[in-house]
């Protein structure tokens, strides 16, 4: 693996006109040492950098990317719609086409809204249960992350842990008085809280498999208890699906764990990468939202006819290609297993968590459940072993706190390449 002089150069340059050089966090590699390698363009299970590197890489884009980058069918669409312009503020056919294919796919959702990111669908999501409820409250899970919106930078995960930063400045008094939070996986806590404040509680929201605690699953019960509470009580359950949905399944967590919510936060994947969210649920919820009811929700680019193009490729290709996920689960089953084996060899603490096409590596020995549990990795230990897959040509999400995505386009050859650079990196971490 080459040096990277160019990235260095233009990491130094963007920190004169961009808030510390970078667009999200994440990305600045603080968590993990080292500064940035800048990209220039991806294919397949590849991404290139300003210096010629070439990286066999486990973010894809946050998840959205599950057939690859750059996949044919999503290039096709986009550049069969960008001749009849790339934005009318206006309706379309597509727009309709795609929310007919979610409400089709989708278990929770009879209706759906447009919007343009994941954080866009979150905030308007709990607006709309605060406004169908008549409550103000709301509860959501410590380490989980639903955005920047200022309810959600309460416990948040993600880049705000490993800024160091959970609480953020410029969040006020009066919205964290109205967000409630509780440990992931436990359901007495959340009762406890609900019976608290009784008839106060809006809507729960949370990742069913949560993802930016690095990935935790749901315990046996968790999701069912969530949800009998919620009809016990009349509170808007909330499954933000931006990471899971279309990915562990066709019809996301919920359709995986056989849980319905009320509502449903999507993200990326529906614009097959391109700028782009949702959140949908019940009839009734949902026709609270202007210009049907009063939850007044807007934007401009909402239903962008590129972004909805690329997303009714990708979303028909997966309704017609359910294999997708049986090669998916094979895939990241064969990988987690060579790693669990690499680390056995080398008397490693270590926990993996994984479900379908997502994992995370903690460098623990115990089980990790919840935010507490996943904190006791040791994040110096993922720092060294990132930058030594880095330097392997594997570009692994530059935190502990998320988790890993596998494509399609990761084949069986690529795999024993990637099992062979954690072998060597694991062993080159354990040394320094």
């Amino acid at each position: 693996m080459k040096i990277a002089p160019i990235s260095e150069e233009l990491f130094q340059r963007a920190q004169h006109s961009i808030p510390g050089g970078v667009n999200s966090p994440v990305r600045a590699f603080r968590a993990v040492g080292g500064n940035p390698r800048f990209m220039v363009s991806a294919k397949g299970p590849y991404m290139y950098d300003e210096d010629g590197n070439r990286y066999m890489e486990f973010i894809n884009s946050w998840g959205p990317m599950i057939l690859g980058h750059a996949a044919e069918i999503v290039q096709e669409a986009v550049q069969r719609a960008i001749p009849n312009s790339l934005s009318f503020g206006a309706p379309t056919r597509k727009e309709i086409e795609i929310a007919e294919l979610i409400v089709d796919m989708v278990p929770s959702i009879e209706k759906v809204r447009m919007v343009n990111s994941g954080t866009e669908a979150t905030m308007s999501a709990v607006r709309v249960a605060r406004g169908y409820t008549g409550r103000n409250k709301m509860i959501k899970f410590e380490g989980c992350y639903h955005g920047h919106g200022d309810s959600f930078l309460i416990a948040a995960g993600s880049g705000a842990i490993t800024l160091g930063v959970p609480d953020s400045p410029g969040v006020t008094k009066g919205v964290a008085a109205d967000t409630l939070t509780a440990p992931f996986n436990n359901l007495e806590a959340v009762k406890t809280l609900v019976e608290a404040n009784k008839d106060q509680v809006a809507a729960i929201i949370l990742e069913p498999v949560a993802g930016n605690m690095g990935l935790v699953l749901p315990e046996a019960g968790f999701l069912q208890g969530l949800r009998d509470l919620c009809t016990k009580e009349g509170i808007v359950l909330i499954f933000d699906e931006v990471m899971t949905g279309f990915r562990l399944a066709p019809g996301g967590a919920q359709q995986l764990f056989g849980v319905t919510p009320d509502m449903t936060t999507l993200g990326k994947i529906i614009g097959g990468g391109m700028p782009v969210g949702a959140y949908g649920g019940k009839k009734e919820i949902m026709n609270f939202v202007a210009p049907a009811g009063p939850v007044y929700q807007a934007g401009t680019l909402s239903g962008n006819p590129i972004a909805m193009s690329a997303g009714m490729a990708m979303l028909q290709y997966l309704q017609a290609h359910p294999e997708v996920y049986t090669n998916l689960e094979r895939t990241t089953t064969n990988m987690v297993n060579g790693m669990k084996q690499n680390m056995q060899e080398l008397g490693m603490n270590f926990t993996i968590n994984h479900v379908g096409s997502m994992f995370s590596i903690f460098f623990t020995e115990q089980p990790v459940t919840d935010f507490e549990s996943a904190k006791t990795s040791d994040t110096a230990m993922f720092g060294r072993y990132f930058n030594a897959m880095l330097q392997r040509g594997v570009y692994l999400a530059p935190s502990q706190y998320e988790s890993l995505f596998v494509s399609t386009a990761i084949t069986d050859e690529l795999v024993q390449e990637y099992l062979k650079a954690n072998s060597e990196a694991l062993k080159e971490a354990l040394l320094r």
